[in-house]
């Protein structure tokens, strides 16, 4: 399979990076499409843990063209920060490439997204405040900065004057806030553009080559299906797509380029901030799949909500992703509990049953898990590297999995570390 996506099924966090580690290492182009600094991947190999935000997880092979595409919003401070704080590590930028038509975060966008979730308040969305989403507005408003404008500082500096100038009647008429120094942060960006400017290129005509060539191109996902914006749980959802094909919008390459989908989850079901979670765990079960997991945010260091796997929620990211296979990681933090739970259904409040995912908050309203059960397993799965090593009750419940979602399951996690994954 020369091109391939990773993609989250659930509401992030799955483990995605592990995943796209261990087949970014047999990749020749290694893509991000969509998202920001909001995304996290954190990426253990060689004894070394990598925690990446906006740089593809190809950075870490010498030889990998790693891709950002026009999908993507960028903070250009936060990028070089990465890159530097990567660089003193020893690795090396020689391969990276980012499309002109990428979208610029700026200071105001950063201000209007706290501003905006505090107008809210106790209806706010709990957002990263990293300025994704007033970012994208602009993009759809067709008044943002993209990163040619970065790079050529007489462009930039006419085009952030004028926008900067609107967003900051908003700031201080609309909410209150503190104007920007449009000319202090106008200066200090174009010193981010004039670093930046040696890795532009154009991502769209960089892949459709690659592919023409008969390389291997990997598509890394960002976020995850339940966060979507049009098929998560809106309004608490991100404001990208982060769905297979959201990688074809974002990095400039139509569907019949890609030839399988995996779709990555954990043997749970985590949530971070706010929005409906049907197998929420408010108990010492979730509290111990919390800490022996280590389910922490990323980016903001925020305890996930934990629950019990939904297959509900799974097997409408099998769907709307056109998924070739599913990944299912972290199955030896469930080693411990004396009862596993899997939801294979919701029961409405009318005393339906319903097997697909509702369309709004409004039809997921009351629902509540209906539940199958297996027994628990005490076995350290950490050295296990084939299926048949699994204790005979983990691979009953990989199995149900697969029937429940109605996907084949290729891979499966059973510790941090790269080489802790069964290849099926």
């Amino acid at each position: 399979m020369s091109a391939n996506i990773v993609i989250g099924t659930q509401w992030g966090d799955e483990g995605k990076g592990k995943v796209i580690d261990i087949l970014a290492s047999r990749a020749d182009v290694v893509v991000r499409a969509q998202g920001g600094n909001n995304a996290g991947h954190t990426v253990a190999s060689g004894g070394e843990t990598y925690k990446l935000h906006l740089i593809p997880s190809g950075i870490l092979y010498k030889n990998t063209l790693c891709l950002i595409g026009a999908g993507v919003v960028l903070d250009p401070k936060d990028l070089l920060g990465e890159i530097d704080s990567l660089s003193a590590r020893g690795i090396s930028f020689d391969n990276l490439k980012i499309d002109p038509r990428a979208h610029i975060i700026m200071p105001w966008h950063i201000a209007l997204d706290g501003l905006s979730e505090k107008f809210r308040g106790n209806k706010d969305i709990g957002t990263t405040h990293r300025g994704i989403g007033p970012t994208y507005m602009d993009k759809y408003e067709r008044c943002g900065l993209r990163f040619y404008d970065l790079v050529h500082p007489d462009i930039f500096r006419e085009k952030a004057k004028s926008v900067g100038e609107l967003k900051n009647a908003i700031i201080t008429k609309v909410y209150g806030g503190e104007a920007i120094d449009l000319d202090k942060v106008i200066e200090e960006y174009i010193g981010y553009g004039q670093r930046l400017a040696q890795y532009m290129d154009d991502v769209s005509v960089l892949t459709y080559e690659a592919k023409k060539a008969g390389k291997t191109i990997l598509f890394e996902g960002a976020q995850a299906t339940l966060l979507d914006i049009d098929f998560g749980t809106y309004p608490y959802v991100t404001s990208s797509h982060p769905l297979s094909a959201g990688v074809c919008t974002g990095s400039g390459v139509g569907p019949m380029t890609i030839d399988a989908i995996y779709g990555v989850a954990k043997a749970y079901t985590t949530r971070v901030g706010k929005g409906p979670f049907p197998t929420e765990l408010n108990d010492e079960t979730g509290d111990y799949i919390r800490n022996k997991g280590g389910e922490f945010g990323t980016i903001t260091g925020r305890p996930r909500r934990t629950g019990w796997f939904d297959s509900v929620i799974v097997r409408h990211a099998v769907r709307v992703n056109g998924l070739s296979s599913l990944v299912i990681n972290k199955l030896d933090t469930l080693a411990g509990l004396d009862t596993l739970k899997i939801c294979v259904a919701y029961k409405k409040p009318d005393g339906s049953v319903i097997r697909d995912f509702p369309p709004t908050l409004e039809g997921l309203e009351g629902c509540e898990p209906v539940y199958e059960e297996f027994p628990g397993f005490t076995e350290d799965l950490s050295a296990c590297r084939k299926f048949e090593e699994l204790p005979e009750i983990c691979r009953k419940y990989i199995a149900r999995l697969e029937e429940l979602c109605e996907c084949p399951i290729s891979m499966v996690g059973v510790g941090p570390d790269r080489e802790q994954v069964i290849e099926r």
